[in-house]
């Protein structure tokens, strides 16, 4: 989705961000997240950045937080995404979609008078979030196509061929990682793949995974 702020580098970005934490929930860069937002908090939270800079960081909370914690750990990085489409139901609650531009490391969270959370955020060990397709031709795409395959025809899903065919490397292995059903720590892996080579071995082998039922194998470990 076309955004009317060029996001060229890490210098280009807020030092302080907004954060969401919602175990679950991975954005990559350039991919595009829909979100229900109906929390007073999080309400508060998109219409600061509409007057800001429209941008939101996604974190996942650490899986080991309590159940109802307001404040919860937070992993120790994310995904910074701008705001480029947004609606008003009517009833309190916004309807928006967040396209990711880069992926950073949390320095540190911020004591902030805000309902919300704030961290200061690092995106320098990021820089090729910011080149869209970047590594594009070192992904085995017939390896992803192909667990992409095996995991529609096991779970039954309909899916649209003709527009995987067309998607371009980057597209399709970003759109993979955030739609599939994985847990906490298996999206976290993804996210923090350094490459885009690494995100689709990751994604495969995390595929293969799931399949077999093995709720017992180890998370791949990300060198």
């Amino acid at each position: 989705m076309p955004m009317n702020v060029a996001y060229r580098g890490p210098a280009d970005c807020p030092e302080l961000i907004p954060v969401f934490p919602l175990p679950g929930a991975l954005l990559l860069p350039r991919g595009q997240m829909p979100l229900n937002i109906f929390e007073p908090r999080y309400l508060a939270m998109i219409d600061d950045a509409l007057r800001g800079d429209r941008m939101i960081g996604m974190i996942q909370p650490e899986p080991e937080a309590d159940e109802g914690d307001e404040a919860p750990g937070l992993f120790r990085v994310g995904c910074a995404g701008r705001i480029t489409q947004i609606a008003e139901t009517g009833d309190g609650r916004y309807l928006l979609t967040l396209t990711g531009v880069a992926r950073f490391r949390v320095v540190e969270e911020i004591t902030a008078i805000t309902p919300y959370r704030k961290v200061r955020a690092d995106f320098s060990a990021f820089a090729d979030d910011f080149v869209a397709r970047a590594g594009e031709d070192l992904v085995d795409r017939e390896g992803v196509v192909a667990a992409l395959r095996r995991f529609v025809g096991a779970m039954e899903i309909e899916v649209d061929w003709r527009g995987v065919e067309q998607a371009p490397n980057e597209a399709l292995v970003n759109a993979l990682c955030m739609m599939t059903p994985f847990g906490v720590r298996e999206k976290q892996a993804l996210l923090e793949a350094p490459d885009l080579k690494s995100r689709a071995e990751a994604l495969i082998a995390l595929t293969e995974i799931e399949l077999r039922g093995g709720d017992d194998e180890p998370t791949p470990t990300i060198q």
